[in-house]
C-alpha cells in the first residue's frame, strides 16, 4: 500500500466533500433541512467546526485505504472505472443500509433520507473516482 498516495487521496476527497456539501446541503438543497421535523438538527451558524473536518479526513483515510487494499480485485478496464465501481459499492453496502435504518429508527423526514440516498449515489462514485485517479491501480 502506498501510504503517501492514500493520504493525498484522503485529503483530496475531504476537500471535495467539503465543497460538495457546501454547494448541495449548504446552498442548493438547503431547503431539505426545513422539512419537519426540524428539531432533530443541531443549530448551525456557518460551516461545521474543525473537529468535523478532522473526523472526515480520518474517515477518508480509511476509505482510500480500503480502495488501496481492494483495487486489484475491483472490476473495470482502468483505474477510473474501478474508482466509480468502488464508490458505487461503498454507497450500496454502506449508505443504503444506514439510510434504511435512519428512516425506520430515527425522527428524520422521509424527504431528507431520500435526498441523502440520491446525494450519496452521486457523491460516493465521485469520491471513488478521485481516489482512483490519485492512487492508481
Amino acid at each position: 500500500m502506498k501510504i503517501g498516495k492514500v493520504l493525498i487521496a484522503a485529503l483530496a476527497v475531504s476537500l471535495f466533500g467539503a465543497v460538495f456539501a457546501g454547494v448541495t446541503c449548504g446552498w442548493l438543497f438547503s431547503w431539505v433541512y426545513k422539512l419537519e421535523p426540524t428539531n432533530v438538527w443541531r443549530p448551525m451558524e456557518g460551516a461545521p467546526g474543525l473537529a468535523f473536518y478532522i473526523g472526515s479526513f480520518l474517515l477518508n483515510i480509511v476509505l482510500a485505504g480500503v480502495y488501496a487494499l481492494l483495487c486489484k480485485g475491483i472490476p473495470g478496464k482502468n483505474s477510473l472505472v474501478k474508482g466509480l465501481i468502488f464508490g458505487s459499492c461503498v454507497w450500496a453496502v454502506g449508505m443504503l443500509p444506514g439510510m434504511f435504518a435512519t428512516h425506520y429508527f430515527m425522527t428524520v423526514a422521509t424527504g431528507v433520507v431520500i435526498y441523502w440516498v440520491i446525494l450519496g449515489l452521486v457523491e460516493m462514485p465521485l469520491k471513488g473516482l478521485i481516489i482512483s485517479a490519485i492512487y492508481g491501480e
